[in-house]
């Protein structure tokens, strides 16, 4: 409907400033602190949940009407300016109007609110949003010489901060987003690797996935560092919460990694003596899966002995009942001993960002063997709702993800070979080899044997929804 409200409800411009960190999605209401269906006010920025939550978004209406029914006549214009009734979608990005009871379709004459909902989309891409929130950090003045005394970024080098993984990673990524069409050696940050991940020092073959865990990792726990007591404003804020966004958080601190890679699995542990049940929350950044046994053979696409090996039979075997071997007995506390049991896992909260990496690599009694299995993964509309614990409370589309990059192994084996990629931008497919980079097809990524594969959450287009 076109609502008459708007010019006397609708004030805010964009400015990331004014808005919480992270994800619009993913916001936490500023009185329960619950994330789900969070709303932001147009007046004053404020984010709130809607009514089938706990109806604070409708309490703030209701608030400012009180205190605006409670000013002096002779500031019935002030009156007006204190209208908080129109409310934006965090999620779909539709527009509610309280007064009018029904959502907005028109707009102001400047087109704030269109503004608004395309700067709260540009939030919600979650790989640019990754990379800008780093490029977009101060530079680093590190301890040495004439800079002593001023801030730096600590990290666990051993008492060594004369160097900074997250200051070498902003330069990078400075440097990438220049658009410049040479090749980019990151000779700095390989160097502040080798100096503060001693596992990857000398010219020896190295895991991809190892190192991409260790990178992750290691700007997540330099993001957490605080100067002089004081937390630094790169933590994302409320991370004491305990709200399921807190608890995909690593060592207790929200940073920008968990708010984009960080998922939680619930870990079911069955005593198949007694029946006891023991539940666990684990935090994850990546799903590590196994190519079932029953594919190992199959090495290509188009190879006629059997069916082909999908993600999605990696992802039930993840997620599938099994009996735990007499490895790995549970401790049952009821009785009192280790009995044999079953375990489950169920995908609590999904990521943002979901990186899921294939076990290519295995032990046998001598040795490390690649799995050359070619395993069948979709571009689009991965649908990982049966794989929740909780499916019913997700929407048709909050489930869903389409793939933004795949890391690929060439090679017979874990001590040689050699690493691509393949990512898209725009809409075009690229493979990444080196210094090399050329634009590749659709049907040359679907062939490809993946290794590590990157899945961005699709997010539904502005429009009509549930009521706030």
């Amino acid at each position: 409907m076109e609502c008459p409200h708007l010019a006397t409800s609708v004030c805010i411009v964009p400015d990331s400033t004014k808005f919480p960190n992270g994800s619009p999605s993913s916001w936490c209401c500023a009185v329960c602190r619950s994330n789900k269906s969070p709303w932001v006010c147009l007046m004053c920025s404020s984010v709130h949940c809607g009514r089938y939550v706990n109806g604070h978004a409708k309490k703030h209406y209701e608030d400012s009407q009180i205190h605006s029914n409670n000013v002096k006549k002779s500031e019935k214009h002030e009156k007006e300016k204190l209208q908080h009734a129109v409310c934006m979608d965090c999620s779909s990005y539709s527009t509610y109007c309280y007064r009018c009871d029904d959502f907005v379709v028109n707009d102001t004459k400047m087109g704030l609110v269109q503004r608004v909902r395309e700067h709260l989309q540009n939030l919600e891409n979650n790989i640019q949003q990754f990379c800008c929130y780093f490029k977009e950090l101060p530079a680093v003045e590190l301890r040495s010489g004439k800079t002593a005394g001023r801030r730096t970024y600590h990290t666990r080098s051993q008492g060594d901060n004369s160097v900074s993984l997250v200051e070498e990673f902003r330069k990078t990524l400075c440097a990438l987003w220049q658009g410049s069409q040479t090749a980019f050696c990151p000779e700095s940050l390989f160097y502040v690797i080798w100096k503060i991940m001693p596992n990857f020092r000398g010219y020896q073959q190295q895991d991809a996935h190892e190192f991409m865990r260790y990178l992750l990792d290691h700007l997540h726990l330099e993001l957490q560092r605080s100067y002089n007591g004081m937390t630094t404003s790169f933590i994302l804020p409320d991370s004491s919460s305990i709200s399921s966004s807190s608890k995909c958080c690593i060592n207790g601190v929200s940073t920008v990694v968990t708010n984009i890679f960080g998922g939680i699995l619930q870990n079911e542990v069955n005593c198949l003596i007694c029946g006891t049940e023991s539940r666990k929350f684990d935090p994850f950044l990546d799903l590590s899966l196994d190519i079932p046994s029953q594919f190992r053979n199959k090495r290509s696409k188009n190879q006629d002995n059997g069916p082909v090996c999908t993600l999605r039979d990696c992802l039930r075997s993840f997620t599938d009942l099994e009996e735990l071997d007499e490895t790995e007995l549970y401790m049952c506390h009821k009785c009192k001993k280790r009995q044999k049991s079953t375990k489950k896992f169920w995908i609590q909260k999904l990521p943002k960002v979901l990186c899921l990496h294939l076990k290519r690599f295995h032990w046998t009694a001598y040795l490390r063997n690649k799995i050359d299995t070619y395993v069948e993964f979709p571009l689009r509309g991965l649908d990982m709702k049966c794989f929740l614990l909780e499916p019913e409370n997700s929407g048709p589309e909050c489930c869903l993800y389409d793939l933004a990059a795949v890391v690929v192994h060439h090679g017979s084996g874990v001590g040689s070979g050699h690493y691509t990629a393949y990512a898209t931008h725009e809409g075009r497919w690229f493979h990444f080899n080196d210094s090399t980079v050329t634009l590749t097809e659709e049907e040359t990524v679907v062939k490809a044997k993946a290794y590590i594969l990157f899945y961005v959450e699709r997010h539904t287009k502005s429009g009509s929804g549930t009521k706030l």
